[in-house]
């Protein structure tokens, strides 16, 4: 970067204007018109394709109300849309692997909010603030020896 050395006020207010410019997030897509993101939960790992459509979503090549049977799983995955206000307007395609069907519900929202904010640039402030483009890092806690479980000691008996 190159230095300059400013001699007034108002040089000062013109190089603040040339730092303060917000990045530009580019649409970023595949040959087939896709978006992709690989999103996180867990021990599960789920990779989303979304393209503009009915609003079909197929998990694992099985529809979405068949894979994830619990209305709450489908409910944390549709939340997204609903924060972008484009429910129904893309279809999904999900592959997830790993974890049980609480993590991977979260992994396929994960990795839909990215894929949203690679075919839409202009939603990943309304997603962020949301809490959705953040991964969340908890994961189970290794079982130590001498425990009976992560931290579960054996129960204790004097006599």
């Amino acid at each position: 970067m190159a230095e300059t050395t400013l001699s007034s006020l108002s040089d000062l207010n013109q190089a603040a204007a040339i730092v303060a410019e917000a990045p530009k997030y580019e649409q970023k897509l595949d040959k087939q018109g896709r978006a992709y993101a690989t999103g996180k939960r867990k021990n599960a790992v789920a990779r989303v394709w979304i393209k503009p459509g009915s609003g079909q979503i197929t998990v694992n090549g099985r529809d979405v109300a068949v894979y994830f049977a619990r209305p709450v799983l489908r409910m944390i995955l549709q939340q997204p849309l609903g924060v972008a206000k484009r429910t129904g307007q893309y279809d999904l395609t999900v592959t997830v692997a790993g974890g049980g069907l609480s993590g991977q519900a979260g992994a396929v929202r994960h990795g839909l909010a990215k894929a949203l904010t690679h075919y839409e640039p202009e939603l990943r402030t309304a997603l962020k603030r949301e809490g959705f483009l953040t991964r969340d890092s908890r994961v189970v806690e290794r079982k130590k020896y001498g425990k009976k479980k992560a931290r579960r000691s054996f129960q204790f008996s004097k006599r």
